[in-house]
């Protein structure tokens, strides 16, 4: 018979991890990228790409995930002091700002994670520098097939940069997070395929219409894990009111985003609340758009009703809440005995 081992009496602080984890959550940006960013570009559905550009959807992490991005980005100084180390003069900063390498335009762009000259393979060439971490796994595969075929998205991205900074090279380093193995790699410029990722950028910036996904299928492997899973296969059903989220918004060829309703551009911050004349895009809904009510509202046929939306009816946030109740007509009624009132749920 097998000896039974001793149980371990331990105390975990699970208070003091609940409250870096509140820290952590608390200290995380808004969630809404304002560009199309050239570390996504390489993922093969369009219509998640302009979901995202769109912000149809406010990114959420764990405290954990947002650790371990954390934990790359601490991993850009180490890895520039290695190259250092060996010669490679390496510039994070763009001298010209004093801030991170800013590459591409307003609506399609990126921040590179420098630029390096005097790299032993070619001393007088000019590189882009990108930093990654990965696992064992995903580095096995790396030293098996090279960036291009075993990270396709990260070789897409330096080719934005090369494309962007006129560079014809690019000096990719990993390092894997569980022995500190090193995998550096030189990638050439493809000036094809770099043109085709900014003629695929501009297609998605610049659609009205959401675009086809990947796949028509809802348990594609590519689908069951995209983040815009059930507004593409599932409710359709948008959770967020902002101006990208809005009909009578246009991002213009000049980087900005223009409003129809009040015929001016909209800074990025105002973006990110919209207004009271918003009016739900008619593919970020699972409903029927009739047609327009007035000048500025939109009619959506909800359960067999039509419901009007915007400033001449409900408001956005009042059809995310509950579009059941406002093509109901108790919410008819309420509105008109308590003049203000809104459908919160």
């Amino acid at each position: 018979m097998s000896t039974i081992p001793e149980q371990t009496s331990f105390k975990l602080a699970t208070q003091t991890l609940d409250a870096i984890d509140a820290a952590t959550l608390a200290q995380a940006e808004s969630g809404f990228r304002p560009h199309l960013g050239a570390s996504q570009i390489g993922k093969k559905c369009e219509r998640a790409l302009w979901l995202s550009f769109r912000w149809a959807k406010r990114a959420k992490f764990p405290a954990r995930i947002l650790r371990l991005f954390a934990r790359g980005h601490r991993e850009e100084a180490n890895l520039t002091a290695l190259l250092q180390s060996a010669g490679v003069r390496v510039s994070t900063f763009d001298p010209a700002t004093g801030k991170q390498y800013r590459l591409g335009g307003a609506h399609f762009s990126g921040s590179c994670d420098g630029m390096a000259e005097n790299v032993p393979e070619a001393p007088k060439t000019r590189h882009i520098v990108e930093y990654k971490t990965s696992g064992a796994k995903a580095f096995a595969k790396l030293q098996d097939y090279g960036v291009q075929k075993a990270q396709p998205t990260h070789y897409d991205q330096m080719q934005c940069y090369m494309h962007w900074s006129g560079l014809t090279r690019a000096l990719y380093v990993s390092v894997n997070k569980d022995n500190d193995e090193l995998h550096i790699e030189r990638i050439d410029y493809d000036k094809e395929h770099a043109e085709s990722l900014q003629a695929k950028a501009e297609r998605i910036i610049y659609a009205d219409r959401m675009p086809e996904p990947v796949s028509a299928d809802p348990s594609w492997y590519e689908c069951k894990f995209c983040e815009y899973h059930d507004q593409c296969h599932g409710s359709r059903m948008v959770k967020e009111v902002n101006c990208r989220t809005c009909c009578h918004s246009t991002p213009t060829k000049q980087g900005q985003w223009h409003c129809a309703r009040w015929q001016s551009d909209i800074p990025t911050d105002a973006q990110r609340t919209g207004c009271d004349s918003h009016v739900l895009h008619l593919d970020l809904v699972p409903w029927q758009m009739k047609g327009g009510y007035g000048e500025w509202s939109a009619v959506y046929v909800v359960d067999g009703v039509e419901v009007v939306n915007g400033e001449d009816g409900y408001r956005s946030s009042e059809m995310i809440a509950n579009a059941a109740l406002c093509a109901s007509g108790v919410a008819d009624e309420w509105r008109a005995r308590f003049p203000g009132v809104k459908v919160v749920g």
